[in-house]
């Protein structure tokens, strides 16, 4: 991949494994409000989308929705940790892109970004994490991966952002940044990988 400068990450799917870990959360706030677990159909939304995005489908009634919310803020997301899987060859993927590739993560995460972050000691193997906190619109828009764009001062050709969603798949052409197609052969992508490890051929690491 000729020219490019920035490698840039999704989380959930792609660093780590967070399936056991998203349902358990989303599972713990609808037990709260007496909601049945959550269905296949309603996993894969919430897999993908901003918590207040998913609450805003969970619970439609605003009464319900605040309290929701007012749980969910009482609600530690590191208890769920426990579940978190980190994908295997991140470490050494991360340690021999840098110094020579600008390293990001543009995720539709919220403020539970922060602690997963330190709890793994990734701090200081990304210069820049964006999160949908820190965008007006999060992805499938893809103004996470414009900030991080703008961040280093580098064209959309000079970056590539790996995903493993549609919304990660839309958000790279809308911000027409190549893409990387993770664990997922039905995206549609300039490259298709099935480990971190294949990065490092892409990139003649």
């Amino acid at each position: 991949m000729k020219g490019v400068q920035a490698v840039i990450f999704d989380c959930d799917g792609v660093l780590f494994d967070t399936a056991r870990a998203n349902r358990a959360y989303y599972n713990r706030i609808r037990s709260h409000l007496n909601l049945p677990k959550m269905s296949d159909e309603e996993f894969a939304y919430a897999h993908m989308h901003t918590v207040d995005e998913v609450l805003a489908r969970f619970f439609p009634d605003p009464r319900d929705l605040d309290a929701a919310r007012s749980f969910r803020n009482s609600l530690s997301y590191a208890r769920f940790f426990k579940y978190m899987e980190m994908e295997p060859h991140l470490m050494a993927l991360l340690k021999k892109l840098r110094p020579r590739y600008k390293t990001a993560i543009a995720t539709n995460r919220s403020d539970t970004m922060v602690p997963l972050m330190a709890e793994f000691a990734l701090d200081s193997l990304f210069d820049i994490v964006v999160t949908s906190l820190d965008v007006k619109r999060p992805k499938p828009e893809p103004d996470e991966l414009l900030r991080v764009l703008a961040h280093f001062d580098l064209a959309p050709g000079q970056a590539v952002y790996v995903g493993d969603s549609p919304l990660d798949e839309m958000a790279a052409r809308a911000a027409s940044i190549p893409f990387v197609a993770f664990q997922n052969r039905s995206l549609t992508a300039d490259h298709h990988i099935d480990t971190l490890q294949e990065m490092e051929r892409l990139l003649e690491l």
